[in-house]
């Protein structure tokens, strides 16, 4: 379990079903999502019990953390993929609610996962990717301080379109300054 001054982080269990569900339901989440809005519950648990699994492998090759604020109010998810072991790399990813947009969740919740990775998990390089037109998630990844390092051309399928992707990054030294 990783907290903040407002959130909590804590692995998913099979509780958190229903709340995943509408998440992945939601138009407004699926608006930049390569995933697509689930057919049914039975999708979604699918995707929780691979979750789930991962938890127990070692060495651990991913983390899915919900995030929750003082109210267990569920705010959304954020993971980390790790890169090769010889790298030190890894790639983070989020999906927050539509109820707690623009309320700095994100940004504080990213934040406590890079000092995850460095402190804790000892990596190098953090990366992280979204679509050139997530005005959003571009502002989490900027306030987290990452930095942008490009843009790769139709690399996203979203909804059947291929969608232009900016990739950014964060090394430790960045981050520990």
């Amino acid at each position: 379990m990783l907290k903040t001054e407002r959130l909590t982080l804590e692995e998913l269990n099979l509780n958190d079903l229903h709340k995943i569900h509408e998440l992945h339901s939601l138009p407004e989440t699926d608006e930049f999502n390569t995933m697509g809005i689930p057919a049914d519950i039975q999708v979604t648990e699918r995707l929780l019990a691979d979750w789930i699994g991962i938890q127990e492998l070692e060495p651990r090759m991913k983390y899915v953390f919900k995030m929750e604020d003082a109210s267990q109010n569920f705010i959304g998810l954020i993971g980390l993929n790790m890169g090769k072991p010889n790298y030190f790399t890894g790639e983070v990813w989020y999906k927050l609610h539509k109820d707690f947009w623009n309320k700095g969740y994100g940004t504080e919740a990213l934040k406590r996962l890079l000092e995850f990775c460095f402190s804790d998990l000892k990596l190098h390089r953090i990366e992280a990717g979204c679509a050139v037109e997530n005005h959003g998630s571009i502002r989490v990844l900027e306030k987290a301080g990452m930095i942008r390092e490009g843009r790769k051309r139709k690399k996203l399928p979203i909804r059947g379109e291929w969608v232009d992707n900016y990739f950014y990054a964060i090394l430790e030294e960045d981050f520990l300054q």
